[in-house]
């Protein structure tokens, strides 16, 4: 017999309840969240938290007590990962943003001293910048481009991956492949 229950699963919607039986049955998904999902649907069917853990391929019903818990604060996001160790990300997005749009913006020769950007030119402009980044490095900087869809060309450019200008008869047209999100996966 188990004890009784801090913080009990709060009944589920009929779309929390689809989309974590979609997520559990998923082939493609990471593992998991998939066994996140199974374990959370098997509470909402009515086993217990150790039951529920087996059913998911795991042993721990503290574990499944915990995302319950989560469940019941976050709903649908407890089944993603959270941060997994590691240095905490230096940077918000709000500063990310800021890389990428210095990275977009047009040097001109007088004041930034280059035709186009490299990475020690951006890291110099963004630290120089009274709103900018005082101790940004190189490796943020490529780090941050990369994750936004850019790539460093072989014209010494950092230019967005996904999109092409191509020439037409009615004029020049820019290109974007559908497919540039998940090839990069």
């Amino acid at each position: 017999m188990s004890r009784r229950r801090k913080d009990p699963l709060r009944p589920l919607t009929d779309a929390e309840l689809d989309a974590l039986s979609r997520l559990g049955r998923s082939a493609t998904a990471p593992a998991a969240q998939v066994a996140r999902a199974v374990a959370l649907v098997g509470v909402a069917r009515g086993l217990d938290y150790r039951q529920a853990a087996r059913s998911a391929g795991r042993r721990s019903g503290d574990a499944v007590s915990r995302l319950v818990a989560r469940f019941n604060r976050e709903g649908l996001a407890a089944v993603e990962p959270r941060h997994g160790g590691g240095r905490v990300a230096a940077y918000a997005p709000a500063d990310r943003e800021r890389i990428v749009r210095e990275a977009a913006r047009v040097p001109t020769p007088e004041a930034d001293g280059t035709a186009t950007w490299s990475l020690a030119l951006l890291q110099r402009a963004l630290r120089a910048a009274p709103d900018g980044l005082p101790g940004v490095s190189t490796f943020t900087i490529w780090q941050t481009l990369r994750d936004a869809g850019y790539s460093f060309q072989r014209t010494r450019t950092w230019c967005p991956t996904g999109q092409a200008t191509r020439r037409r008869k009615a004029g020049a047209v820019t290109v974007t492949d559908p497919d540039a999100g998940p090839k990069k996966s």
